[in-house]
């Protein structure tokens, strides 16, 4: 596996073989082939997002691929020569409709021991004309991405394909990142809260996956977010009240787990979610101080140490 995080090619080969009809059984099927000893599985599909795309004409013909290169090229830095040019072309942009899978595979004990596969299934769409005779952009940046300019229907024109985006060992992730980031640093006590739960009989990439989104700093410098998403397929249920109490609210959370599927899932859902929900945690300690023990020890541990320094990622 080492290899293929600084040489993908056999999965860039491997997502070019694989047709998105094939679903995501046959990925699985071909990682095994290229990676036998470990278990990748789907865990998420997200979606829908859209990036730019390129040009093509009015028989939608490739003009270009890539419609930022093509106006560089085209306008020498002047937005007004590339209107004048392509003002009457009949050309079209184009976008990039797209879903990210994510697959994963555990390689330890820990929670974050486990490796992150994304892989992007793409299909090109019109989006809209290229120029309009009501419209005049004043910047390369305007044109590329206008408010102004009416949209079209999303009209496929090509074949969906899958397009390999990245391969990440989370655990290494988690703990070479920048430790002045306090959202990475949140995110390692969801980790460590996990390994201390009761949840940790369960792998946590079976049931989360993370978000990865990079960003620039105003010091020029990328940074990296990791959100953990709940991989629940359903539409998630409401995190139990916290008016409830005593054996009312016991069989609410453990019911809660029960749908999720592993212990203590009530707790990590909440972590995601806005801090109006805290009232639960608040609740199940009540319960617990009192005549009430419902809750595994490692948990109460884990809570109680919640509620001395709350977080949420």
């Amino acid at each position: 596996m080492e290899h293929l995080l600084t040489h993908p090619e056999p999965l860039t080969q491997l997502c070019a073989e694989i047709a998105p009809a094939q679903g995501m059984s046959a990925m699985e099927a071909g990682l095994k082939k290229l990676l036998p000893a470990l278990d990748f599985r789907w865990a998420l599909t997200r979606g829908h997002w859209h990036r730019l795309g390129g040009v093509v004409d009015g028989h939608y013909e490739r003009i270009s691929d890539n419609i930022t290169h093509w106006a560089e090229e085209e306008s020498d830095g002047d937005i007004d020569e590339l209107v004048a040019k392509y003002q009457d072309s009949g050309y079209f942009a184009t976008q990039l409709a797209g879903r990210t899978h994510y697959l994963t595979a555990p390689m330890g004990d820990n929670a974050e021991d486990y490796v992150q596969l994304e892989i992007e299934e793409l299909q090109e769409v019109l989006e809209r004309p290229l120029m309009d005779p009501d419209w005049f952009p004043d910047s390369l940046e305007e044109f590329l991405d206008p408010l102004d300019i009416p949209h079209l229907e999303p009209e496929p024109i090509g074949q969906p394909y899958f397009q390999f985006r990245r391969m990440t060992p989370i655990a290494k992730l988690i703990n070479e990142e920048q430790q002045e980031n306090q959202q990475l640093r949140d995110v390692r006590r969801f980790f460590q809260d996990w390994h201390d739960s009761s949840a940790h009989k369960s792998h946590f990439c079976r049931h989360w996956v993370l978000e990865l989104r990079e960003y620039m700093d105003r010091d020029g410098d990328c940074r990296l977010t990791a959100k953990p998403v709940t991989t629940f397929a359903d539409e998630l249920p409401a995190i139990p009240t916290g008016r409830l109490h005593g054996a009312e609210l016991a069989n609410a959370i453990h019911s809660y787990d029960r749908k999720l599927g592993y212990p203590f899932a009530w707790y990590f859902i909440l972590l995601t979610r806005k801090a109006a929900n805290y009232a639960l945690a608040e609740a199940v300690l009540q319960d617990q101080s009192g005549e009430y023990d419902y809750l595994p020890q490692r948990d109460l541990k884990v809570l109680e140490a919640w509620a001395r320094q709350s977080y949420g990622v």
